[in-house]
């Protein structure tokens, strides 16, 4: 490319970066207990049917718009549809800025497991005492920042490197890597005894569960496990070859993203029924109930050492992609250098979430709209921003740029798309009121 952007060397290594960018803590974390919670294979049935029509093709629509545009978010839409749509780029960006600022809080906490459990955090075996062990560290007003810190240097330092040499070298390592994880704590988890009923439970139907607060939990979990509404994807795909099969690229992110999620979840399941705990404990599943079980497994440090590195390289793969979203933006519309905009926005960026740190500590007092400062930060951003951003993308796609989408979605014909009518009516209508319904439950 003439202008020095970047792109990527082969579909396998967009494939990689984009389905790194899916693939993040929503699957590794949040399904697994939203599975738990939401009646087990009957969430993940309609988890499926969501991701495998609205979720690809809002996928879809991302792609074709940053593949025309060759540009970020906000400069794609300033070229394809002027007006006000690049205000939909920068609510992306603003969104992408926001969620990074406290995902990589969460993320530091993965590091520091890393590195805690073969110092003796499963010497306790105890829930209780490990919840108490948990509270005192994230409360800490220093440990937590400093883990913060090293994460968010490790996502500036990738993709400082660029493109090819940072994002896409790094994600043809990490996402083999973090597969060959999951693969062997499944292995370990459902050879312990006991666990045929985690299975049962994850696997085995019960369509008497499905009710309106299954189909919301799932509606939410596959866009915000997809990374659509902020232009991550938007952004990738600027860097994607214009003659490239956009549809083929996109089916394959998906399935491995959904795979990451149902093995995440066939990785966990096992193991936390084997030993009799709840598996719709909440977010506390990782942090608290994962180490009681590991605590009673034979060489239970060397698994859960598999599983925070495992949550980690998901965590550093979908950060990477969160930045590269501001960085393109200045890079391309300000004439920044990489370097420097990765440097200065990274370093902003971890400045915003130092009071998202101290709010599950010594600034716990302090709320915004009746929640602490990480709360309301995750509330503007997951709930509001990304909703109204995949709500636009769709529009934008369906009504105002459906001829050209078309054509760059077939490459002038290339490649056939035998799902045009689906993705149109997904796009045009389904989408728009789907993730409407998010977003107002979402407020409400």
């Amino acid at each position: 490319m003439s202008d020095g952007r970047g792109r990527w060397t082969s579909r396998v290594g967009f494939v990689m970066a984009a389905a790194g960018s899916a693939i993040g803590l929503g699957n590794i974390w949040r399904f697994p207990y939203m599975t738990g919670k939401s009646g087990g294979f009957v969430f993940l049935i309609v988890y499926l049917a969501i991701v495998f029509t609205m979720g690809i093709s809002v996928m879809l629509a991302e792609v074709v718009i940053g593949k025309a545009a060759q540009r970020n978010p906000v400069g794609a839409f300033a070229k394809l549809g002027g007006g006000l749509w690049p205000l939909v780029g920068f609510m992306g960006l603003t969104a992408g800025f926001i969620i990074l600022s406290y995902y990589s809080v969460v993320a530091g906490w993965t590091i520091a497991y890393i590195f805690k459990t073969p110092l003796g955090l499963l010497n306790y075996s105890d829930p209780k005492e490990l919840a108490e062990m948990f509270g005192k560290f994230v409360g800490d007003p220093i440990q937590p920042i400093i883990y913060h810190a090293i994460f968010m240097a490790l996502t500036v330092l990738i993709v400082v490197s660029g493109i090819e040499k940072g994002i896409e070298r790094w994600c043809k390592i990490l996402i083999p890597a973090l597969f060959l994880i999951l693969i062997v704590l499944i292995v370990r988890a459902v050879t312990l005894p006991g666990a045929l009923k985690g299975i049962e439970f994850y696997l085995a139907p019960d369509f008497s569960k499905i009710d309106t607060k299954v189909l919301n939990a799932a509606l939410g979990q596959a866009f915000f496990s997809l990374s659509l509404g902020m232009g991550c994807i938007m952004t990738y795909a600027s860097y994607f070859p214009r003659e490239e099969n956009a549809p083929k690229s996109v089916i394959w992110v998906v399935s491995m993203d959904t795979l990451a999620a149902f093995l995440g979840g066939l990785a966990v399941m096992p193991a936390v029924f084997a030993f009799g705990f709840d598996p719709a404990a909440g977010p506390g599943l990782t942090f608290i109930t994962l180490p009681a079980v590991f605590a009673r497994m034979p060489l239970g440090t060397l698994w859960a050492v598999l599983f925070f590195l495992l949550l980690f390289f998901a965590a550093l793969t979908s950060s990477i992609s969160i930045l590269e979203v501001v960085v393109a933006y200045f890079v391309d519309e300000k004439g920044m250098s990489r370097k420097a905009a990765a440097t200065l926005f990274g370093s902003m960026i971890f400045l915003l979430g130092i009071p998202s740190s101290l709010s599950l500590g010594v600034w716990g007092d302090f709320k915004i709209m009746g929640k602490v400062f990480l709360d309301f930060m995750d509330y503007l951003a997951s709930n509001l921003m990304l909703p109204l951003g995949g709500i636009f993308i769709s529009l934008f796609v369906g009504w105002f740029f459906w001829d050209r989408g078309l054509r760059e979605a077939t490459s002038e014909g290339r490649y056939p798309l035998s799902w045009v009518p689906l993705w149109k009516l997904v796009c045009r209508y389904f989408a728009p009121l789907a993730i409407a319904w998010i977003l107002i439950s979402g407020i409400w």
